[in-house]
C-alpha cells in the first residue's frame, strides 16, 4: 500500500535545518512514529515529499523554509516593559535570561510562547516566531508500514 490521504504510515526519520545540519528531531527504527495524512495536521511539504511511497522506501528531501514554518517575521520580534512581570512588586531576574522560553496571552487570549532575546533596562525583547522559522528542514528516513487507519 502507498501513502495518500486517509492512510496512517510508520517511520523513522531523522530532521535536521539547513545548512548547518543541526539536529532537530531523531526518530529512532526501535521507536518508530505514526502519521495519518490528508488531515492537515502535518506540514504540507512533509506530506507531499511522502505521498506515494511504501513500506520499505527510503526518503531524504528537503523543506524550503517558506513551505515548512514560513520566513522570520520582523514584526514577531519586539520589546515588553519589564515592569509587565512584577509580582507583588518584584522582578524574578532568573526568569528573565537569555534563552528562556515564556508563555504570555495577547489581547485576545490567545497563548504564544516568546524567546528572551535580550534583557535591557527596562524591558525585554522577545522573539515570537516559530523555532524553525527561517530554516529549511531536511527529513530522511524510511517507511516501515503504510495501513489503512
Amino acid at each position: 500500500m502507498k501513502i495518500d490521504k486517509g492512510t496512517s504510515a510508520k517511520l523513522y526519520y531523522t530532521l535536521t535545518t539547513l545548512p548547518d545540519e543541526k539536529i532537530i528531531e531523531k526518530v529512532t527504527p526501535e521507536k518508530p512514529v505514526t502519521f495519518t495524512f490528508g488531515n492537515g495536521q502535518l506540514v504540507e511539504g512533509f506530506e507531499k515529499n511522502l505521498f506515494g511511497l511504501q513500506s520499505g522506501d527510503s526518503f531524504d528531501f528537503v523543506i524550503k523554509s517558506a513551505d515548512a514554518y514560513g520566513p522570520v517575521d520582523p514584526y514577531a520580534i519586539f520589546d515588553v516593559p519589564k515592569d509587565t512581570f512584577e509580582v507583588d512588586g518584584k522582578i524574578d531576574e532568573k526568569m528573565l535570561r537569555v534563552g528562556n522560553v515564556i508563555p504570555m496571552t495577547d489581547n485576545y487570549g490567545i497563548k504564544h510562547l516568546g524567546k528572551i532575546i535580550k534583557v535591557l533596562e527596562d524591558a525585554v525583547s522577545f522573539d515570537f516566531n516559530h523555532p524553525l522559522a527561517g530554516k529549511d528542514l531536511r527529513f530522511k528516513g524510511n517507511i516501515v508500514d503504510v495501513f489503512k487507519i
